[in-house]
């Protein structure tokens, strides 16, 4: 059973947790890393994925300097959505032998490890066929926009960005109403703590997190990888 590394981050800027995935992304396909599950929070921040729909940005430059939420156009799939303080971002780094490969039951799998995280709150999450993520009725509680980088040095992909989870109460409050989520009108935003009434802790959902996802993804136990969340390794690679 392979083995997962698990790490950490708190709350990183956007740009440099980017960097950090590539960096680990090539990693990972030369072998001289294991297989990687980053856990983290960002800072404000809106990313608009390959879709490109720059009109789903609802606020104005101006407007976001002023609430100091920073614009990154990605290289993941998907439209626009909304990483801030108080939601849990998965970023799974994983090697995907092309053998029998299907991607799109990679965003199943990921889609179910949520599911099953939800259930421990006695929440039903559920999928939408027409969208990709996890829903409570019809609010959105988790998105998903992923990347498959094709391997340099053997058969197969490396998948980087990942999942992000709504936990605090503030999640929908503060960041989505500058954007339309995804592009979707008609359906609304879910937390955690907006759904169970109780206050939770964005880092000990990380660790609830885990045994789901190595449950589904067919890994041993994850360990604790080295600490990453360090701006001069980043400035070394």
């Amino acid at each position: 059973m392979p083995i997962l590394k698990s790490e950490w981050l708190s709350r990183m800027d956007y740009g440099q947790a980017w960097e950090l995935q590539k960096k680990l992304v090539k990693e990972i396909d030369r072998e001289e890393r294991s297989d990687t599950l980053l856990l983290l929070e960002h800072s404000p921040t809106y990313t608009i994925g390959s879709d490109r729909h720059p009109e789903h940005l609802l606020y104005s430059k101006e407007e976001l300097a002023r609430r100091g939420i920073s614009l990154y156009e990605i290289d993941r799939g998907g439209d626009i959505t909304y990483h801030g303080p108080g939601q849990l971002v998965g970023y799974p780094l994983l090697y995907l032998d092309a053998v029998g490969l299907d991607l799109h039951q990679y965003l199943r799998n990921l889609e179910e490890v949520i599911i099953k995280l939800l259930a421990d709150f006695g929440i039903v999450g559920d999928r939408k066929p027409e969208y990709t993520g996890v829903w409570v009725g019809d609010l959105k509680i988790a998105a998903i926009g992923v990347k498959f980088n094709k391997a340099r040095t053997r058969r197969g992909f490396v998948t980087s960005h990942g999942f992000a989870l709504n936990v605090k109460k503030n999640v929908e409050q503060d960041g989505f109403q500058g954007i339309i989520p995804c592009g979707i009108t008609e359906y609304g935003i879910a937390s955690l703590e907006m759904l169970t009434g109780t206050e939770l802790q964005v880092e000990a959902i990380g660790q609830q997190i885990l045994p789901y996802f190595t449950e589904v993804f067919g890994y041993s136990i994850p360990i604790a990888s080295e600490s990453l969340n360090s701006l001069a390794k980043l400035k070394q690679a």
